[in-house]
């Protein structure tokens, strides 16, 4: 890797984190931790525990950490006792290192309803939620796009492929500790209208990913979404926890990195 002197904007409103899986094939853990504390991010996103000690090393911390996959997730009883588990685990070693959020899924409808859906993901949510409340961590439920069937793109078959079906889990969990991950990329393939909708959701928001539309690629001229007045609506919510860069480079990673924390500041 060249070591070049990146000059990113730094004193902002936008605590960016950078989404490792994304640019894992460039760099190395070590790297991308270098990179981030030169561009003035505060965290390198969905790092197993195990690798932990190189974010401290740098003193970032793991924004938002995995637990169970989004295939098989909290919709169907069948999955629920091993997604709570793995929940449990990744919830308990974010508190352990003072790490806010951990990852979670509805999972595919397969053969459930949408109520029963619903029903299934408050009734599993409530039997793991008040451990993340007395361990002071966040359980980030991720609204994914159905619409484009390509790999880590679009996610045909997920349940929870809209803001709202997800708020109502949310709601009825009722918990301050159960929030919603909103990635703009897949929101704006769903519904658009992506301001109003952080406007409205603002208090129930935990986490946001960043990513270009079409393509999951860079954030910047070539693609529909324009993040400067998003990311200036995010801010002026009073928001002040993590947005995580999760979108694939088709340019050199670096350069492509390094625009994106300039375009998505406030």
């Amino acid at each position: 890797m060249t070591d070049t002197n990146v000059g990113g904007r730094k004193g902002g409103r936008i605590n960016h984190s950078i989404a490792y899986w994304c640019f894992e094939s460039a760099w190395t853990l070590d790297e991308t931790c270098k990179i981030a504390n030169r561009l003035g991010c505060k965290s390198v996103e969905l790092i197993d525990p195990k690798d932990w000690r190189i974010l401290q090393n740098h003193d970032l911390v793991c924004g938002l950490t995995l637990s169970h996959w989004f295939d098989k997730g909290m919709n169907n009883p069948k999955y629920q006792p091993e997604c709570i588990e793995q929940m449990r685990t990744a919830i308990d070693a974010s508190a352990a290192a003072g790490f806010p959020n951990v990852l979670t899924f509805t999972g595919f409808s397969e053969d459930i309803s949408d109520d029963q859906g619903i029903t299934n993901c408050v009734d599993g949510y409530k039997q793991i939620i008040g451990h993340a409340e007395k361990k002071g961590v966040n359980l980030c439920l991720e609204m994914l796009n159905t619409r484009v069937d390509v790999e880590m793109k679009g996610h045909p078959g997920y349940q929870g492929d809209s803001t709202e079906y997800c708020i109502e889990i949310i709601k009825g969990v009722g918990s301050p500790n159960m929030k919603l991950l909103f990635d703009i990329y897949h929101v704006q393939i769903m519904e658009g209208d992506i301001i109003s909708r952080i406007q409205e959701y603002q208090e129930h928001i935990g986490y946001y990913h960043v990513a270009g539309n079409p393509g999951r690629h860079e954030p910047d001229e070539t693609q529909e979404i324009n993040f400067g007045p998003i990311m200036q609506a995010i801010a002026d919510t009073g928001y002040d926890g993590y947005v995580g860069l999760e979108f694939m480079p088709t340019k050199d990673p670096l350069e492509s990195l390094t625009k994106a924390v300039e375009i998505c500041n406030a």
